[in-house]
């Protein structure tokens, strides 16, 4: 509007020719919208057999944080992917009598989540959180787990201590807060105090993901399915192919104080404890 009036009043005063300095600078400015009420309306359903669904008050604040974290964070990923053959023969091996002795059901999630709080110990700067131009180290590793609710949201219960526990406590922890989780009966401090989460999208059939950071904390690990492939297997007799259970981990972190050495070297970590998982293991 400001060119359009420029030029009507140039040509009032019988000057038909536009400074160019001039116009590249009216163009150079921000442009403002002015907003009405209407504007912040719900929008328009343009076909009449359309559905307007208002977010509820939970996915309204998803939706902050997720948007909250990605213009904050630099997030960058490092993939990774993983032979778990041996850990999945062990859990098959053991998990009737574990749940015998302990009442309690085996899931593949306390064994991440033990491997993972191992493996913070062993890089403690990927357990730190940022405030400002601060970096904060934490003490304890509280790892956060990304559950679904039977409604689509999303709620990320906190397992204290993590790194303190042993299998036994984990999997307690782990089948707690996730039926807790489904039921809505979690409290406050359940989803308090996280300094690291992990996301296992390999529950909806994702082989990988990019998981956004969950502020303000500065990495994210996502788990991805279990499949068997074929693999080559390396020998004193030479190489051949067989059938491996194999995935992918995905980590999200906040490159402003994350490098790539860090990122990359703290999932292969992980990746290391999953391959030498002990089938001789004793519950």
């Amino acid at each position: 509007d400001d060119i359009l009036l420029y030029i009507k009043n140039k040509k009032n005063q019988g000057d038909t020719n536009l400074d160019d300095t001039v116009l590249q600078e009216k163009m150079q400015q921000p442009v403002v919208q002015n907003f009405t009420a209407n504007t912040m309306q719900p929008p328009t359903s343009i076909n009449g057999g359309d559905e307007i669904i208002e977010m509820d008050r939970m996915r309204k604040l998803i939706s902050g944080y997720m948007v909250a974290s990605l213009q904050t964070s630099a997030h960058v990923q490092s993939f990774i992917e993983v032979d778990v053959t041996n850990m999945v023969k062990w859990r098959d091996k053991v998990k009737n009598a574990f749940e015998k002795r302990e009442g309690e059901k085996l899931t593949f999630t306390p064994l991440f989540m033990e491997v993972i709080a191992k493996s913070l110990k062993d890089f403690p700067m990927m357990n730190i959180s940022v405030d400002g131009e601060y970096i904060i180290k934490k003490k304890n590793i509280n790892l956060g787990m990304a559950a679904a609710l039977a409604n689509g949201n999303l709620i990320v219960p906190v397992i204290k201590n993590a790194d303190l526990l042993n299998l036994v406590g984990m999997a307690k922890a782990v089948n707690d807060l996730a039926h807790r989780a489904r039921t809505g009966r979690l409290k406050p401090d359940d989803t308090q105090g996280g300094t690291y989460t992990v996301t296992n999208v390999g529950t909806f059939g994702s082989v990988f993901g990019t998981p956004i950071i969950n502020q303000p904390q500065v990495g994210i690990l996502a788990l991805g399915a279990i499949r068997k492939v074929p693999a080559v297997i390396e020998t004193p007799e030479g190489d051949f192919i067989g059938i491996r259970q194999k995935m992918f981990l995905s980590h999200s972190y906040d490159h402003r104080v994350i490098d790539g050495a860090l990122g990359g070297n703290f999932v292969k970590r992980v990746a290391e404890y999953l391959e030498a998982w002990d089938i001789h293991r004793e519950i």
